[in-house]
């Protein structure tokens, strides 16, 4: 299940605050004690040590000077208290609606151009096709072109994805300019009438200058209305170091978490959705094409307390 062990955590604290408001009103020294519990037990959760303290310091805001109304059921009201306290942290990365997005920029400029960066291993092709299949399900005619003209593997395993679906791909010769092959896929679709370019990059490590100067010479060529970041929920910190290179190189517009299912504890997860510090899109939950769900912290703190 999502989110298990941070589900646990939570709802071991409300219900030891219920218990204590049982006997006597909290005070602050009470507050601190609690406090210290659950930053502890965030970062044994995998919680990065800025996210658990943030999570930790919205809590005893919203615990000081707290008076319980009577007749109430005091785990619920503190229950309420834990979803206010994260609520505040967890809005703050919404993206805009993506297909309303799509819809406005279609409107506007007849192909919505969107770019797909992210290291080897993130789960960068397979979201892609995700992305690719939703918009075909809503209407949509997208074209997938793989510019990522350098990892063995890559083009076929796009160009699998596109057979599936029924989508043309746009592809280049191994070792060509990976820009012109962009610019290839964008002319293609400007003459068969497509209203979406999804444009796969390489995905070298973050550190390495050439992938860097290869994605700003995309850039520069396409003009991509969306430059969007795929990081794995696995991974942690890494994951908002991530954001940080990229988004310092060429800029980042948004984020797509995968292999959210994948993290038992739900810390390190939890982690790049407060710590990436640029609106979430969606979370990748599964393998399969519809397994992506559009991020929303309302869904999130269900998982986490309900």
């Amino acid at each position: 299940m999502l989110f298990s062990k941070l589900k646990s955590i939570f709802k071991n604290l409300s219900k030891q605050l219920s218990d204590a408001l049982s006997y006597k009103a909290i005070d602050e020294r009470d507050i601190e004690e609690f406090c210290s519990k659950i930053f502890i037990d965030l970062i044994e959760a995998d919680v990065a040590y800025d996210v658990a303290e943030s999570i930790v310091e919205s809590i005893r805001r919203n615990l000081k000077g707290l008076k319980i109304p009577r007749s109430v059921d005091t785990e619920e009201y503190m229950s309420e208290i834990l979803y206010r306290s994260l609520h505040d942290i967890l809005s703050g990365g919404v993206a805009p609606d993506f297909l309303e997005t799509i819809r406005n920029v279609i409107a506007k400029d007849s192909i919505a151009k969107i770019m797909f960066m992210g290291i080897n291993g993130v789960g960068k092709t397979t979201t892609i096709a995700k992305v690719a299949y939703m918009l075909k399900q809503s209407g949509i005619r997208p074209v997938i072109v793989a510019a990522d003209t350098f990892r063995a593997g890559a083009q076929e395993q796009l160009r699998k994805h596109c057979e599936k679906l029924g989508l043309p791909f746009i592809g280049g010769k191994y070792g060509a300019d990976p820009a012109a092959v962009a610019f290839d896929g964008v002319v293609y679709a400007q003459k068969n009438r497509f209203n979406v370019v999804l444009i796969d990059t390489a995905g070298r490590m973050h550190v390495d200058v050439d992938l860097m100067n290869e994605l700003k010479k995309i850039v520069g060529v396409i003009k991509p209305h969306l430059k969007i970041l795929i990081v794995d929920a696995l991974t942690g910190n890494d994951s908002v170091e991530q954001v940080k290179r990229f988004d310092e190189a060429v800029g980042v517009d948004s984020v797509i978490l995968t292999k959210v299912d994948a993290d038992a504890s739900g810390g390190a997860a939890l982690s790049v959705i407060i710590g990436v510090g640029k609106p979430v899109l969606y979370l990748g939950i599964g393998q399969g094409y519809d397994d992506l769900i559009r991020y929303d912290p309302d869904a999130i703190l269900k998982m986490l307390l309900r």
